[in-house]
């Protein structure tokens, strides 16, 4: 089916976005702010430069609205919910960055294997075995150890939002429990029984404390075995976690490092500033059971966001669903915002929706859950939302 056949918005394949882009004379990409379509982006267009093909792009918060006034022939968009614009690649089934790496071989005859896995590994679906392959043929080798993106393994450990663990945005901490295996300096380079014994450093000090989720013994594993490369970063797995940080603190310098420009300490320091805020607030948090819903309350005064910068409620709430959260819903609300996230099945986007509506606000699908803004305080939203549920 071409484009002009297809309704608008309506998810797109493979095919269908390489033959939009080799049609087109000029193409607009718009993707959601998260690591998987960041690295979609950036795998399109480096296949558009390749082919001398002009494109914009671009990165929106949720809820954004992403129609304006554009001299493209086709607007693509990457991973928004609703989909929307001439071609859409939502987030489903496959990570749209393994989608994008197909459309960009087609168009161009070879994607970015290594890019794409390192936003699919942000992704809440799993990216197939040929991703994985293709990037092993790249260069991507898998060792023991960490998936940390800087040569300081302790860096790494502080400001990963891989894990939840009682060392994360505590670098005294991190450090000591380094120097317990005598690798309180490791870099990336160590050798293969140290990089052994800090991995299982990293899963013990991740499950032992008493506020861990079995969940979290499980999904620590995405830190764990990580695949080396020579590039900007030390792991496929931390470059997704950086891209990933990146795409939600600084669109802009998210969008160049995609590209492939030199923008390296720029998104560290930014992943950095992710990193740390996440974690404070996640342990500052007061938090609430209910049947079925976890909650963490944050105060912004705790949160270090005077310099206008924006509150990340979406890791948090990852975060304190994938390795705090007893209930199958984890929601983090501060002021002005929240997040949400579930573990099991049910559609939390249309109850943050409806939470939202209540106390006239709006809230859109994330890839890993939904986001609300709204102007009343929070113990109200909390409320609406606990209604809704």
């Amino acid at each position: 089916m071409s484009t002009a056949d297809r309704p608008a918005g309506s998810a797109a394949t493979a095919s269908d976005v390489a033959a939009a882009c080799r049609d087109a004379d000029f193409v607009r990409l718009v993707a959601a702010a998260d690591g998987d379509a960041l690295a979609a982006t950036g795998v399109l267009a480096r296949a558009l430069d390749a082919t001398d093909r002009p494109f914009q792009a671009s990165v929106v918060e949720p809820a954004a609205d992403t129609a304006r006034e554009t001299e493209a022939d086709v607007t693509i968009t990457i991973g928004l919910a609703p989909a929307a614009g001439d071609c859409a690649l939502p987030h489903g089934q496959q990570p749209v960055s393994e989608l994008a790496n197909a459309a960009a071989s087609e168009l161009a005859g070879n994607g970015d294997p290594v890019l794409a896995l390192a936003g699919a590994t942000t992704a809440p679906a799993t990216p197939s075995g040929d991703l994985f392959e293709g990037a092993a043929a790249a260069g991507a080798a898998r060792r023991p150890g960490v998936a940390v993106p800087t040569d300081d393994v302790a860096d790494g450990l502080v400001h990963s939002t891989l894990v939840h663990a009682p060392f994360s945005g505590d670098a005294d901490r991190a450090r000591e429990m380094l120097s317990a295996v005598g690798a309180s300096d490791a870099t990336d380079d160590v050798d293969e029984e140290t990089h052994r014994r800090i991995a299982s450093l990293v899963a013990v000090h991740t499950v032992k404390p008493e506020a861990a989720t079995a969940r979290g013994a499980e999904l620590v594993e995405r830190a764990l075995r990580p695949h080396a490369i020579d590039g900007p970063f030390a792991t496929v797995e931390g470059y997704g976690d950086v891209l990933d940080a990146i795409a939600r603190e600084q669109p802009g310098t998210g969008v160049a490092l995609a590209l492939g420009h030199d923008a390296r300490e720029s998104a560290l320091a930014a992943w950095r500033t992710h990193g740390e805020r996440a974690h404070r607030a996640l342990r500052s948090a007061t938090t609430g059971r209910y049947d079925g819903l976890f909650v963490a309350r944050g105060d912004t005064d705790d949160l270090d966001v005077s310099d206008g910068s924006e509150v990340p409620v979406g890791t948090i709430a990852r975060l304190l669903g994938d390795f705090r959260s007893p209930e199958p819903v984890a929601l983090f609300v501060t002021d002005g915002c929240a997040a949400v996230t579930a573990t099991d099945d049910r559609d939390v986007t249309a109850t943050m929706e409806q939470a939202a509506a209540t106390v006239d606000g709006h809230a859109a699908a994330t890839s890993h859950g939904a986001q609300a803004r709204f102007d009343a305080d929070t113990a109200a939203f909390i409320t609406a939302f606990r209604e809704a549920l």
